[in-house]
């Protein structure tokens, strides 16, 4: 192994605190490391809530621009996943806005609700294999019928696992609204799996 690679498995292994710290005293390797580990997780955030992959390369391009500009202000008060994601947030929903993609008014909400939907199973035996790739097929379409605010929190609710806490830090929003919104994308996807004919739901 050379001296490079064993330098490169030592900065992976680093906290990202020690990364941006490292990385604002110029270590550039640092900074590359951050984003390796998280461009995969951005870019699937993005996708979701775009629907276009190009789109989504490029604003993921955007985002860790931004983080490298911005990453002085980086306060540790906070998870870095979460500053990180919250960047992501405000870019996807700019790039949503410059390009006119149609949001549905969110200013009414229903009641909360503790309705939870389980959109990733326990691994499965083979002879479940089909079902589960298709059932996954299934989420995938009715997530992406949903508004994209309405998307969003699923998206960061359920495939990235966020607390509510942690979405209301990323999006800016009351914990109530949280709580509200992911209540009613549920309700939503409830009713759009319905008429996919998963009357179980």
């Amino acid at each position: 192994m050379t001296s490079a690679s064993i330098n490169l498995a030592n900065i992976s292994e680093l906290s990202d605190t020690e990364l941006i710290a490292r990385s604002l005293r110029g270590g550039a390797d640092h900074f590359e490391a951050l984003v390796h580990r998280y461009q995969r997780p951005i870019t699937g955030y993005v996708y979701r809530m775009l629907g276009d992959f190009e789109a989504s390369l490029d604003v993921t391009q955007e985002v860790f621009i931004k983080v490298y500009n911005s990453l002085s202000k980086y306060s540790s008060d906070y998870k870095f996943s979460t500053w990180l994601y919250r960047i992501a947030h405000n870019a996807a929903i700019d790039h949503i806005r410059r390009n006119n993609i149609t949001a549905q008014s969110l200013e009414t909400e229903n009641d909360e609700g503790s309705f939870e939907m389980q959109l990733q199973s326990k691994a499965p035996n083979p002879e479940q294999e089909r079902e589960r790739s298709e059932w996954r097929t299934e989420i995938e379409v009715v997530v992406g019928c949903l508004p994209p605010a309405y998307r969003d929190l699923i998206v960061l609710r359920h495939s990235h696992d966020l607390s509510y806490d942690e979405i209301k830090d990323i999006t800016g929003l009351p914990l109530g609204t949280v709580k509200n919104r992911l209540f009613r994308a549920r309700e939503m996807m409830r009713e759009l799996f319905i008429k996919r004919g998963f009357d179980g739901i």
